[in-house]
């Protein structure tokens, strides 16, 4: 190829020393699109269409599955019909959109399938375990003795009216509380030291504290038995539960709040400390108050974990049927220990009371969770109703304080004039 076929701007650009121009299509006057504007579209918008496709890829897939059963496979068992229904699913559905859309738009239907998809089997999950449970349980917690007595006075074959299991639900109130009273300070210091004070001492403890997350439950009742009981000389208690539980949810509540006290803007800090308020000042004002409601979500992650284990409680606390309100004397028993024993019993009046503390557990987690979104608020920088009342009634105070202060600097000094034959002593 000469120079003469070269074309023009392709000849200006060889030339060296010279600088050329972008030239954009459409932009130019000149140049134009080979094809006509993709016109922009709301892949977050459902429309009508992509509902039909679902529908018509669902009755496709049942359709076909049931015809693979009954004339080409020996597959049986509902949860194999599923399985084959949901790829043909999946199939059906991308050629149904391959023929109307380009690859980006496939992609992202499909991906929003396969995520809807698990949501709902984990939704389908959670409400199968709670209705299982409350129907096996139902028997137990609908007699109001369920809620006040204990296993005292109940035997295997005794009736649901007789017995109760608030005798575990006040253990695992006790223990739970022991250990979020001696948890949450020493987790939020600790978060607070890894946060805002960074050293090499401080990546060691975030190491063993990331370590110590994935430490087995039975490792702290076993490290609490040793110690506490035999070392010690200590009997079985609600205590030593109540260790055995903080050394497990003390890691969780450290890893979270670390977490969410690094999320906190360096600007908001940076304008504390450049007021003149001190470091721990500005922790206590500024980041704990940012974070409150990270924080909360990092108690209730500890406390969900806590509440709900068994193995350190069968190790350090033991079993009765009776009251025990001393957590430092005598056995204490917990609503899993008591579900995980009851369970265990061959009758079924006694498998109904495990069943009946099981939905005890769970709605007291459900009760915990509540209070604990409750006092955590709103996230940093949204104020609820009686936040907002209460910033307008400091705000009328503050305005009614500044007009009665008296101004100590006068607009105008009058001072006096000094004759001129007087000699100003300094």
């Amino acid at each position: 190829m000469t120079i003469t076929d070269t074309p023009r701007a392709q000849r200006r650009a060889q030339r060296p020393g010279r600088i050329t121009r972008t030239a954009v299509p459409g932009r130019d006057g000149r140049s134009s699109h080979p094809t006509r504007p993709e016109t922009r579209r709301n892949l977050a918008r459902i429309r009508r269409d992509d509902v039909l496709r679902v529908v018509g890829a669902a009755a496709a897939a049942v359709a076909g599955t049931a015809w693979l059963f009954a004339q080409v496979f020996p597959f049986e068992g509902p949860l194999t019909f599923v399985v084959i229904a949901y790829l043909l699913f999946v199939g059906f559905f991308v050629v149904l959109i391959s023929f109307d859309d380009n690859r980006v738009t496939v992609i992202d239907r499909v991906a929003a399938v396969v995520m809807h998809s698990l949501a709902v089997v984990l939704i389908l999950a959670l409400a199968v375990v709670i209705v299982f449970t409350l129907g096996r349980g139902s028997e137990a917690f609908l007699n109001w003795n369920f809620w006040v007595q204990d296993l005292s006075l109940a035997g295997p074959l005794d009736p649901m009216t007789v017995g109760g299991m608030a005798h575990a639900a006040i253990g695992t109130l006790i223990m739970i509380s022991i250990s979020l009273a001696i948890a949450i300070p020493l987790g939020l210091l600790c978060a607070v030291f890894l946060a805002e004070f960074p050293s090499p001492f401080a990546r060691i403890v975030r190491t063993v504290v990331e370590a110590m997350t994935a430490l087995p439950s039975i490792v702290c009742g076993l490290f609490i038995y040793a110690t506490y009981i035999l070392l010690f000389g200590f009997d079985k208690s609600g205590f030593a539960a109540s260790l055995a539980i903080t050394i497990m949810i003390l890691p969780i509540i450290i890893r979270s709040a670390d977490v969410v006290l690094r999320l906190v803007p360096g600007t908001l800090k940076e304008a504390s400390l450049a007021l003149g308020t001190s470091q721990w000042r500005t922790i206590w004002h500024v980041v704990l108050p940012t974070s409150k409601s990270g924080l909360m979500t990092a108690i209730i992650l500890g406390t969900a974990r806590g509440i709900g284990e068994t193995s350190p409680v069968l190790l350090t606390a033991g079993y009765t049927t009776y009251y025990n309100l001393n957590p430092f004397s005598g056995p204490m028993v917990s609503l899993p220990f008591a579900t995980f024993t009851l369970v265990k019993s061959p009758e079924p009046s006694q498998i109904a009371r495990g069943f009946g503390a099981a939905a005890v557990l769970m709605v007291l987690v459900f009760v915990l969770f509540l209070v604990a979104r409750i006092i955590g608020g709103k996230g940093a920088g949204v104020l609820s109703p009686g936040g907002q009342a209460r910033a307008r009634a400091a705000s009328l105070r503050d305005a009614v304080r500044f007009d009665q202060r008296v101004p100590t600097t006068p607009d105008r000094l009058d001072v006096p004039a000094i004759p001129d034959d007087q000699e100003v002593t300094r």
